[in-house]
């Protein structure tokens, strides 16, 4: 008996239709990830899901006593509410009765003179909890909240976002629903709380539909996938890989369909266009067939195609990007006992790529605001380096003005932009982050989350840039589009700061990790996020902030130790690629080494005055520095395919 089913649902805001027919059936157990670009309406079609929309047209069938829950894309402000009255609102009228009940009862319990409107409001709540058998919702309420290690007497507008998302999931949960709708459930959560969410959904016994952009949080949780595209709703069965590689073989088969029809239609026009023995008698039919082409590819809706990212990274700075010694930085009188940042010690080299980690409130933001110069530290020094042309990716977008349009937004009143060392008009230039003409004119406010984040990457892109820092960049984009910011940050030639959730785009962009370890500690380590895992101390890393070990779900997370002697993971592609690719690199190096170190005991290179000899010198010690880091990466790669070998024999 299937949970939930749509039949031909049908809603517009306008042409074409947002949904165009949509037809979908979920069953008892199933963990089912929704995919589509930004704007396809993904989000509208869990709020038609959940009531909170009604179609056009079409059906919505829910079966007989299905509860479904969900959680929205943003967690609301919230005002003076406490964690446990806004979870108990997630039990509708009889939760508000139990949350009204304990407000009356304290402020009963804490006024000297006793109102009667009060004692005869809460004698009314009192009985309807009687009759209705509300006394143990308070209970199941304070379980669940137990459950994600909340606390219920918190006031909940003081919390982080990361908290806010957790209460909210609460509110959901406390209704013990068949069916949880996530809307982007990891957005603002630190990367350690995403892995102890993965763990509890793992865990939860009713059906899960949700909307993500993060790959391995797809690839551990969805046993099937949904793809929301131009109105239509396409089901793949199977895990998200098995998704790419069949989708791959719809989209290259769909493309010859279409070119094929584009050729007949072509040849149909130049028949027509002969004269007038196109509109014999004889050729009626021919003539109905073309007009019925025409037709089918007036209505053909083509997909919104691929944003292309492109940086220019700016002229060539130093060597050293920032040296970092000794320092330490804490806010406020407290900030010399509990420091915020503990002696870091750090070296960023011109075309590293530095991955920063922590959970939420660790001081990640402060961190990079130390190593850009933007704070002084109160002990220690942070050195500079020279010629840096810096590009800061705001997780909070305070860089776009709501009120002006998208153009104005990235060209500042002007019709003309400069990227790459040419000028292109503003709304050429939007059309390459997949902003129609129409929707370059339209306020800021009036993007949706994932638009915003596009945007603001057109504005950072306009200016030239060797230190790049992208602080969360990741939220709210489409999976599509991240993927090609990830191969862009991998192919960029300047020196990254990275901030990011996304252990996948961690994985296979930073070189190396600055990691806050609690109590100030930052420890740096070679590679990503992965790297780390397999790095980090035997003791178990940071909870996710306000979790407890004793409340945490049975199988949450396994200890450190397991993880440390799991089975080591075979080399992904890349790094395999990586590892066939490095004898041959040292190889050229060691060349160049021997060609230079020859050239200074050449006399003729100092006879003109040694104008060239600087510059060998500096290349030799580029060139050292590049051997030793290839060495280092070579043993590392070797040593864990080594390892692989061996476990797998």
């Amino acid at each position: 008996m299937p949970l939930l089913s749509l039949q031909s649902v049908v809603l517009s805001y306008g042409a074409p239709n947002l949904l165009d027919g949509v037809d979908l059936t979920i069953g008892p157990a199933e963990r089912v990830c929704l995919l589509g670009r930004n704007g396809t309406g993904k989000s509208t079609l869990l709020r038609i899901i959940a009531g909170d929309v009604q179609p056009d047209a079409g059906e919505v069938r829910r079966g007989d006593g299905v509860r479904i829950a969900r959680l929205a894309q943003e967690a609301p402000a919230g005002a003076g509410e406490r964690v446990l009255d806004v979870v108990m609102e997630g039990l509708g009228s009889l939760g508000a009765a139990a949350a009204e009940y304990l407000h009356l009862s304290h402020v009963l319990a804490t006024s000297t003179e006793p109102a009667e409107a009060d004692l005869a409001r809460l004698a009314a709540v009192q009985q309807r909890l009687d009759t209705e058998g509300g006394w143990a919702i308070e209970q199941r309420a304070e379980r669940v909240i137990s459950r994600l290690a909340l606390d219920a007497e918190a006031p909940y507008a003081v919390l982080s976002g990361g908290l806010r998302r957790r209460v909210m999931l609460a509110r959901a949960l406390v209704s013990e629903p068949d069916l949880l709708l996530l809307d982007e459930p990891t957005n603002h959560l630190d990367v350690m709380t995403i892995e102890w969410l993965e763990e509890f959904l793992l865990g939860f016994g009713g059906s899960i539909l949700f909307i993500t952009h993060d790959r391995r949080f797809l690839r551990r949780l969805a046993t099937r996938i949904l793809e929301l595209d131009r109105g239509s709703l396409t089901d793949w069965p199977g895990d998200y890989d098995n998704y790419l590689r069949r989708r791959a073989e719809r989209d290259h088969a769909e493309a010859q369909a279409q070119a094929r029809f584009d050729k007949k239609l072509a040849e149909e026009e130049v028949w027509i266009r002969q004269g007038i023995k196109a509109r014999r008698t004889r050729n009626e039919g021919r003539v109905r067939e073309l007009e019925a082409m025409r037709a089918e590819r007036r209505e053909r809706r083509t997909g919104p195609g691929n944003a292309r990212l492109r940086l220019d990274s700016g002229e060539r700075s130093g060597k050293l990007v920032v040296e970092a010694e000794g320092v330490c930085f804490g806010y406020g009188k407290a900030g010399a006992d509990k420091p915020v940042i503990d002696g870091l010690d750090t070296l960023i080299l011109r075309g590293d790529r530095v991955g920063i980690i922590g959970p939420n409130g660790a001081g990640k933001s402060t961190l990079l605001k130390l190593l850009l110069g933007e704070l002084q530290p109160d002990a220690g020094k942070i050195r500079l380096g020279t010629n840096l042309q810096i590009a800061y990716f705001d997780q909070l977008r305070a860089q776009l003005d709501p009120d002006r349009s998208v153009r104005d937004n990235v060209a500042g009143g002007s019709d003309m932009v400069e990227t790459g060392g040419r000028r292109i008009h503003v709304l050429s230039y939007l059309k390459d982050f997949l902003f129609a003409p129409e929707r370059a004119q339209q306020p800021v406010r009036a993007l949706s989350g994932g638009e915003r984040n596009r945007l603001l990457l057109a504005r950072l892109f306009t200016q030239p840039a060797n230190l790049l820092v992208m602080d969360e960049p990741t939220n709210d984009l489409d999976v599509e589009t991240l993927e090609l910011l990830e191969e862009m940050l991998a192919a960029f030639d300047g020196t990254l700061l990275l901030v990011s959730h996304d252990r996948e785009l961690l994985d296979n962009v930073v070189t190396s990790s600055l990691v806050l370890e609690g109590e100030g500690r930052v420890r740096e380590y070679v590679g990503g996020w992965s790297d780390w895992l397999r790095q980090r101390p035997a003791a178990p890393a940071a909870q996710p902030a306000g979790t407890s070990q004793a409340a945490k779900p049975a199988g949450a997370r396994k200890p450190a130790a397991a993880a440390a002697t799991a089975t080591p993971k075979k080399l992904s592609y890349k790094d395999q690629r990586e590892l066939s690719e490095l004898p041959a690199r040292i190889e050229q190096l060691e060349a160049e080494q021997t060609e230079l170190q020859q050239r200074l005991a050449d006399p003729a290179l100092y006879r003109d005055g040694g104008a060239d000899v600087s510059a060998v010198q500096g290349r030799l010690a580029e060139l050292e520095d590049q051997l030793a880091a290839d060495y280092a990466r070579w043993e590392d790669l070797e040593a864990r395919q080594e390892q692989a070998q061996a476990a797998a024999r």
